[in-house]
């Protein structure tokens, strides 16, 4: 019998395919849309399975399992995305594949909280379904506001990836609430703009706000983590030489380096919740 690690991410994988499916056979999906919206499921597949084999965990929990219908929706905001490249799309559909999957961030935290699932997994999936679909909504608006507001959704890109390059910029952040309003008013401000409800110049200053609490946002992140970075160690200074009686077996000198270490703050682990 094939164990519930191999076969939970899999079932994502068949969601995607019945959203995809349901797609083409409501307002049409060409092959290029197809063809993101199952590249983004493999990889939500393959994310998926190997964040289970690191955290031990055996299955999904219940809110898991609402990030994962999240995740197919936002498969299914890229597939139409992708095609309203080539032609015109149905920017309804796309308007409430999106409103649904925003709604159900909501619903996957306060699942987690009640059923007492919550998990370092669970949050590191809401937190990149989140960051793709904002990221999507970027490039489908991107011609309507220009191309600037592909900045909304690479930002959070670009401050992991800092954290390659930066060792301070790995450290773990506080809890912040507002934080969550933050991202919580990216999505909410781009499918509005999607939706073309709003005349360009009004759509423009929605999202230069939206951003403008994004760079906020990102930058008191920054400024902490830089405030609470480790020192380098310093090399210990040599002392004159002078005759002293050895240490008994068993004792640490007061001079010895392990002691000097031992006395300066450990590293914070860990990275942006």
């Amino acid at each position: 019998m094939v164990s519930a690690l191999r076969t939970d991410p899999f079932a994502g994988a068949i969601l995607q395919v019945g959203v995809l499916a349901a797609l083409a056979g409501t307002v049409g999906l060409s092959a290029y849309g197809w063809l993101a919206g199952l590249l983004f499921g493999v990889v939500t597949v393959a994310a998926l399975g190997y964040g289970l084999r690191r955290s031990g965990a055996d299955r999904l929990g219940p809110a898991d399992w609402v990030t994962l219908t999240r995740a197919t929706l936002a498969g299914g905001v890229a597939a139409l995305t992708v095609d309203s490249f080539r032609e015109p799309i149905v920017v309804p559909v796309l308007v409430v594949l999106s409103a649904v999957a925003l709604s159900l961030d909501w619903v996957d935290g306060q699942v987690a909280r009640r059923t007492g699932t919550v998990s370092a997994l669970g949050a590191r999936f809401d937190m990149e379904v989140d960051s793709f679909l904002v990221l999507v909504l970027c490039g489908y608006v991107a011609d309507q506001v220009g191309a600037w507001v592909l900045v909304i959704g690479a930002m959070r890109y670009v401050f992991v990836a800092a954290g390659w390059v930066l060792p301070w910029m790995r450290g773990s952040l506080p809890p912040r609430y507002w934080r969550k309003v933050v991202a919580a008013t990216q999505g909410i401000a781009l499918a509005v703009v999607a939706a073309g409800v709003l005349p360009r110049l009004l759509a423009v200053a929605v999202l230069v706000g939206a951003l403008a609490m994004l760079v906020e946002s990102f930058g008191r992140d920054v400024a902490w983590l830089w405030r609470h970075r480790v020192p380098s160690r310093r090399r210990p200074v040599a002392l004159p030489a002078a005759p002293v009686s050895p240490a008994p077996a068993g004792h640490r000198s007061e001079w010895a380096p392990g002691a000097r270490i031992a006395r300066e703050p450990a590293e914070v682990g860990g990275r942006r919740p």
